[in-house]
C-alpha cells in the first residue's frame, strides 16, 4: 500500500512541475527556442511568431518604402537567427515605434531597450505620443512577461512599422513577426 502513495505522490509531483512550465498565454516557456529583441544582454522568452492580429487603431502605411509582398533582408538582429535573412513584408504600417526597458510580469530580469513596441501596444495610448522616460504599461505580448508591465520610454520614432514572415538562420519558420522598421531592412532586387 505504501509503494502505491509513493508513486501517487511522485505522479502528482511530476503533474505540478510542468504546470509550473506554462506562462501566462499557456504555451510552454521551456519549449520557447527564441531569445528578445533589442540590445539588452538579458535573455528572455520571445513570441516570434504571431497570428497576425493587430492592435486597435493602427493604421496601414498608404505609400510604405516596402509594400506588402516585397522581399526584404533583415539588417537587424531582433533575436537568434534573424540577422541577414531574406523575408517577407506581411503587413506596413504608420504608427510610432518605442523603444523600452521593463520588469517583466513572470519575474525575470529587467529587459533593457527592448525594440519595438509601438504606439498601440501601451496601455492608454492616445493622440499624443508618450515621451522619453515617461512610465507607461504595456499591451503587447512579444515576450514572456511582456502584457501588463511597467516599462519606461527609452526612446521615441514616427516611422513605418513592418511585419514579417521568415526562415530564421537556426531554421525556424517564423510567420507575422512584430516590429521592424525601415532602417532594418536591405530591399532585394
Amino acid at each position: 500500500m505504501k509503494e502505491k502513495w509513493k508513486i501517487g505522490v511522485v505522479i502528482l509531483t511530476a503533474f505540478l512541475m510542468l504546470a509550473a512550465c506554462k506562462d501566462e498565454s499557456g504555451e510552454n516557456a521551456a519549449d520557447d527556442k527564441t531569445i528578445q529583441e533589442g540590445t539588452s544582454t538579458n535573455q528572455a522568452q520571445m513570441n516570434t511568431s504571431t497570428s497576425g492580429e493587430l492592435p486597435e487603431g493602427l493604421r496601414e502605411a498608404e505609400d510604405p518604402t516596402f509594400p506588402t509582398g516585397s522581399i526584404v533582408t533583415i539588417s537587424a538582429e531582433h533575436t537568434n537567427g534573424t540577422k541577414a535573412v531574406e523575408g517577407t513584408v506581411a503587413g506596413a504600417y504608420d504608427t510610432a515605434a518605442y523603444i523600452v526597458s521593463y520588469e517583466p510580469t513572470n519575474g525575470g530580469e529587467r529587459v533593457e531597450n527592448y525594440k519595438w513596441v509601438i504606439h498601440e501596444e501601451i496601455q492608454g495610448a492616445g493622440a499624443d505620443l508618450f515621451a522619453r522616460g515617461e512610465k507607461v504599461v504595456l499591451n503587447a505580448s512579444h515576450m514572456t512577461g511582456m502584457h501588463g508591465a511597467n516599462a519606461y520610454i527609452e526612446a521615441v520614432e514616427e516611422t513605418t512599422v513592418y511585419m514579417v514572415n521568415y526562415i530564421s538562420t537556426t531554421g525556424e519558420k517564423v510567420t507575422n513577426h512584430k516590429w521592424v522598421v525601415e532602417e532594418e531592412f536591405l530591399q532585394n532586387n
